[in-house]
């Protein structure tokens, strides 16, 4: 494991960082990057060596500018017309309050949404709209260049981010901030050839492997606690 400093220098420079969250939580470790050095050999490593859901970790305030919803309120809003809807409500989720799980998109530019270049491209896309918010508060023109559903998952980081909410995906948030990039993260859980998540140990042993900083979710919480923020 870590220093922050080490980790926050990694997120910078485009490198893969390893992020367990915790025992009591999921106990899963997610690869992470940010969002705008993401490439297609970055999608094919997550596919093959993470097994996870490839999503996009979206920081609050960009959500807010592009109007993007949390999927529960989509789906509340739906239940009334479809009522199979009321019966799924992810009202019971073992290890949170609430799923931050947002829309699907593809960028218009790709086929079928689906392949390393194409996901790639997206996430590429989504980054430069991500920036633009942050600039100017808003993007015009995010419907036009994108289309959904799609093969990308956007995940809507929780308002005061770790204050809130200490996932996966406020934590990966949380870091890119921090190392003052777009605050947008590529994260993907790690899975094992057993059918269940990959130990925390296997995780670190693939992290000195493949020569990755590793860092858990309580040492940022500790970290920032430091500092003020929570």
């Amino acid at each position: 494991m870590q220093t922050m400093g080490k980790v926050l220098n990694a997120i910078k420079k485009g490198e893969i960082i390893l992020i367990y969250d915790d025992d009591g939580r999921e106990g899963e470790t997610d690869i992470v990057i940010g969002s705008q050095f993401i490439n297609q050999d970055h999608i094919r490593l997550m596919r093959k060596d993470g097994g996870g859901l490839i999503c996009i970790a979206i920081h609050p305030n960009i959500a807010k500018g592009l109007g993007i919803p949390f999927l529960v309120d989509i789906l509340e809003h739906s239940s009334g017309r479809y009522n199979v809807l009321n019966d799924l409500k992810a009202d019971d989720i073992p290890y949170d309050e609430k799923s931050s799980f947002s829309i699907t998109v593809n960028y218009r530019g790709t086929f079928t949404g689906i392949t390393d270049k194409d996901r790639a491209l997206t996430i590429r896309e989504l980054a430069k709209v991500g920036k633009e918010v942050i600039t100017s508060g808003s993007n015009t023109k995010f419907g036009l260049n994108f289309r959904s559903p799609g093969h990308v998952s956007l995940l809507r980081a929780a308002e005061g981010l770790l204050e809130n909410r200490q996932g996966h995906t406020e934590l990966s948030v949380e870091l890119m901030e921090r190392s003052g990039i777009i605050p947008m993260a590529t994260i993907c859980e790690m899975l094992g050839d057993n059918g269940n998540s990959l130990s925390k140990d296997q995780a670190l042993a693939y992290a000195e492997e493949k020569g990755y900083m590793f860092i858990e979710g309580r040492e940022i919480i500790k970290k920032i606690k430091k500092n003020g923020r929570i």
